[in-house]
């Protein structure tokens, strides 16, 4: 590879969704590759289909790894048998194992670090399933794969808004169960951390949602927020972690009380979600924090309704691939400020014997 720019490996997601024609729409334009070097993990012959179908001017370049990429184009690394068929707007089987092959050569490249971050396209989450991939979203997978040592968290993102989840991906009728104060504790520092680090806020303030109705009306709709979520809270400011709440989701999102804090999280995945995409849903981006790797998706699915027809609004993947960018930027700001912090006193957790031969070494 010839040029030193942010290399973004590219998953192709579902074959019969929108997922190659967002990605064809933003590397249509020139200017984006003075950014970043792209990757896509998934099929030449299925990017021909695509371009062709859909009459995009964007050139791409077959290449056998990573090494071989050019700056200037689209780079396109062939993860899938070429007697793949493509079936619009349709669940297949087949789609479901183009896009488990995309994802698994792509997670490789990020372990490797043949590629700096990962953009993911919309997966259909019932035809991926396999023995391999036993899971209910690409970030429940990447967190086991990724061997992290902290755990995942979902956050939805755009310019105005930060939407982190407590639960993201399990039934509703388990969503109260879950949360309990280790999980949400879990999910607090997480937020904070990733505000600070990821998106570079100082001092971030949280607003944490209620679970209940009306914030439970003091027990009458549920006590989940006198029991785990309030002093939850309150045990994080203890430990200088600004969050507020717990607020009434209606309430809080009607009267713009949102645009008073730099991240808000949510108790449960629509509660989070349905705000979030309905005040930004154009250029809102799923960020998946606390995983080694920054990886970010567009924040639609893969939209079978519309496949093939050339009206896939590509500004969402636009702005995962921005998103992506700049994460990755802040944690490199991040690392470079922090390489040589202060060190503590000389005397800390010393015993008295060290103390006293340090005296014993001043006066000789």
């Amino acid at each position: 590879m010839s040029d030193n720019k942010i290399r973004i490996g590219i998953t192709q997601g579902d074959i019969n969704g929108i997922g190659y024609e967002v990605i064809l729409k933003t590397f249509a334009e020139p200017e984006i590759f003075e950014l970043c070097t792209p990757i896509v993990y998934g099929s030449p012959k299925l990017a021909a289909y695509h371009k062709k179908a859909l009459e995009l001017p964007t050139v791409y370049n077959a290449i056998e790894n990573e090494s071989e990429a050019q700056g200037d184009k689209l780079n396109i690394i062939n993860c899938n048998d070429d007697e793949v068929h493509i079936e619009l707007g349709t669940t297949t089987k087949e789609s479901g194992k183009a896009a488990f092959e995309a994802l698994e050569k792509a997670i490789a490249a990020c372990k490797e670090g043949k590629v700096d971050v990962l953009v993911t396209a919309p997966i259909n989450k019932d035809a991926i399933q396999s023995d391999s991939f036993d899971f209910p979203g690409h970030t429940e997978y990447l967190q086991q794969r990724m061997e992290n040592d902290e755990k995942a968290l979902m956050i939805l993102c755009s310019d105005e808004l930060r939407f982190a989840l407590v639960t993201s991906h399990i039934p509703l009728r388990n969503v109260a169960d879950a949360i309990t104060p280790e999980l949400l504790e879990e999910k607090i520092k997480l937020f904070n951390k990733s505000l600070k680090v990821d998106f570079n806020i100082n001092a971030p303030k949280i607003a944490v949602l209620a679970l209940n109705p009306h914030a439970g009306d003091n027990g009458l709709i549920g006590t989940e927020e006198q029991t785990v979520i309030k002093p939850t809270i309150e045990r994080m400011n203890q430990e200088g972690i600004l969050c507020y709440g717990p607020f009434p989701a209606d309430g809080f999102m009607g009267s713009c009380n949102y645009t008073r804090f730099d991240g808000i999280l949510a108790m449960y995945h629509d509660q989070g979600l349905a705000p979030m995409k309905a005040l930004g849903m154009d250029n809102g981006v799923n960020f998946t924090a606390g995983l080694s790797v920054v990886r970010t998706s567009p924040a639609h699915g893969v939209a079978y309704d519309i496949a093939g027809k050339g009206c896939a609004d590509e500004n969402s993947f636009r702005q995962a691939i921005y998103a992506a960018i700049d994460i990755y930027r802040n944690r490199k700001n991040d690392e470079y400020t922090h390489r040589n912090p202060l060190r503590k006193q000389y005397f800390e957790k010393r015993d008295d014997s060290n103390r006293l031969n340090l005296q014993q070494n001043d006066n000789d």
